[in-house]
This record gives structure tokens, C-alpha cells and sequence, in this order.
């Protein structure tokens, strides 16, 4: 038995590492699906459907490669993994930078979701970047060739096997998937930080305003349907993206993710830490147990 959740797309800003933290916020036999509107690696999923809370699992996402990588491991995971593994075994340390701006520039073209998963695997930081005009445009990692064949298919076969029967993978607007959520549905959210989607190298393909977010957090409330947010956060001295208002009533805990590896490697000791925002029905629920203690710092847990 796997004791770690599978993780076949590797994506930069995946909750992986905090899903044992947030997962420890909601209440058991509470909730019959999950809804992750910006689902990305769908890690909090992933962890949720490990550990059988939820019934039904609906992600979703705007960008559709991504959301077609996820019907390929839904639906025909042994094809899925056979052309990753076809792409991987393409490139050499001879030609791997040529091979891979060769399958970037096909990926623009197609938009093929293997493609699309072979560059996540492959570029610097698992970062995914996109030009003004929508385009992959991350470079490769010069320091290594990607996660191997042999253990994408295993996260590939893994993560199909929890989710085969009782996902529903849509493409879309967020707002769209949040009207169709339901008394009985509990969100997770994990949108675009403030400022991450803007200027020449956007991390994703659409920003969501402050002031949005708040209207939809609103709307949830009044509809009693409960959520949980990752919204902003900091590092060192920069922050990411202001707090929400408190007239929402959605409570604020602090988790922290660890030393960042881009402080470390300019000779400084910065840890990140996240912000998780639990809706008024939530708060006081569930309380965390059994979370790594590097994923949920006592020392810093802030309950506002």
C-alpha cells in the first residue's frame, strides 16, 4: 500500500506537501464530493481520495491539455504513459535542450496533453510559463532529463486506480463549476496568487482579481456552501497577495511549507509560509492530527 499520494503531474505551487494539513481540517462523513475547481496537479484530490473521504471527486481547470492529461489518466492510462515514455526516450544528453524546444513548439502547435505532460516534467522547476500571447514557454531543466518512464507510469496507474470510478474531469471557467456546487459538496481552492499571472512570464493563463474572489466567497457563504482557500501567503519579507477581508467570516490559518529553494540558493534562509482559509461552517470542525510537523508548524498557526 502506497503511503504517499500519487503525483503523476509535477507542478510547481502543488499542495502535496500540505495535504496532510489541509486534509486534517475536514470533518469525516460530512461531505460527499470534492470539488477542485483549479485542480492543476490535483494533489489535494489525489490525498483525499487516498484516504477515501469523499464519494465523488469533480476537478477542473481552464487550461485543456492539462484537463485532457487528466481524461488520458482517467481513461486510458497505459496510452498515456507508452508516449510519455516514447518522448522521453527521444532526447539524449546529446540533443535533450534541441529535443525538447522541438516538442514545446509541437505543444503550441497540437496542444497534445502527453506533450503538455513530458514539458511539466522536464522544465525548469516543474514551472509551468506562458507568453502574452498563451504559449509554453519554460525552458528545460539543463540538470536533469525528467521524471523517468518507469516511475510516471507507476503515478500514472496509481492515480487512476483512486480515481477511475468517481471523477468527473470538466474544463472551464471556475465560476462556472462553482455555481453547480451543492449543500452536500465541500471546495477546495487553490487560485492564481496575486501578481503570478501577469508580465511577460505568466504561470497561468488567467489571473483572478482580489475583488472577485471576495464576490464568490461571498456567494458560497450565502448558499452554505463550505471551502477551503489557498490564498496568499509570504516568504521571508514578500508577500503574496493581500488578506481577505473579514467580513467573510472565513477563518485564517498560517501552514508552513519549509525553506524556499531559490532564497536558499541566493544564501538566505527564507521559509514560506501559506495561507489556508477555512469557511464559517468548517472553523472549530475538525482539528489537525496526525500532520507532519514540517507541514503544520504549531509554532506559527494562526487562527484569526
Amino acid at each position: 500500500m502506497r503511503f504517499v499520494a500519487p503525483h503523476p503531474i509535477p507542478y510547481q505551487g502543488s499542495k502535496r506537501l500540505l495535504a496532510p494539513a489541509i486534509l486534517s481540517f475536514i470533518p469525516k462523513d460530512r461531505f460527499s464530493r470534492l470539488i477542485e475547481p483549479f485542480a492543476g496537479s490535483a494533489a489535494i484530490s489525489l490525498a483525499a481520495a487516498q484516504k477515501k473521504l469523499f464519494g465523488e471527486y469533480l476537478i477542473s481547470d481552464l487550461l485543456k491539455p492539462l484537463t485532457e492529461i487528466w481524461q488520458e489518466i482517467l481513461k486510458h492510462p497505459d496510452e498515456l504513459s507508452e508516449t510519455y515514455r516514447a518522448l522521453w526516450h527521444s532526447q539524449s544528453k546529446n540533443n535533450a535542450t534541441k529535443r525538447f524546444n522541438e516538442i514545446r513548439a509541437q505543444f503550441n502547435e497540437d496542444q497534445d496533453p502527453a506533450k503538455l505532460l513530458f514539458l511539466l516534467a522536464r522544465c525548469v522547476k516543474n514551472a509551468v510559463r506562458f507568453s502574452t500571447t498563451g504559449q509554453f514557454n519554460q525552458s528545460p531543466d539543463r540538470r536533469r532529463q525528467g521524471m523517468h518512464p518507469d516511475t510516471m507510469d507507476e503515478e500514472i496507474h496509481a492515480a487512476h486506480r483512486l480515481l477511475q470510478s468517481n471523477c468527473q474531469v470538466l474544463c472551464g471557467d471556475f465560476r462556472e463549476v462553482l455555481n453547480m456546487a451543492k449543500c452536500k459538496d465541500l471546495i477546495y481552492m487553490d487560485p492564481p496568487y496575486q501578481g503570478t499571472s501577469e508580465g511577460r512570464d505568466r504561470r497561468y493563463i488567467r489571473e483572478v482579481q482580489r475583488a472577485e474572489m471576495i464576490e464568490l466567497l461571498e456567494d458560497l457563504n450565502s448558499r452554505g456552501i463550505e471551502y477551503i482557500l489557498s490564498y496568499d501567503g509570504h516568504c521571508g519579507t514578500k508577500s503574496y497577495g493581500e488578506a481577505l477581508p473579514a467580513h467573510l467570516n472565513a477563518h485564517r490559518v498560517l501552514l508552513e511549507v519549509g525553506r524556499s529553494s531559490q532564497a536558499t540558493l541566493n544564501g538566505r534562509d527564507d521559509v514560506t509560509v501559506e495561507s489556508v482559509y477555512l469557511s464559517p461552517g468548517l472553523f472549530g470542525c475538525a482539528t489537525p492530527a496526525e500532520v507532519p510537523l514540517k507541514a503544520f508548524n504549531p509554532q506559527i498557526a494562526l487562527f484569526s
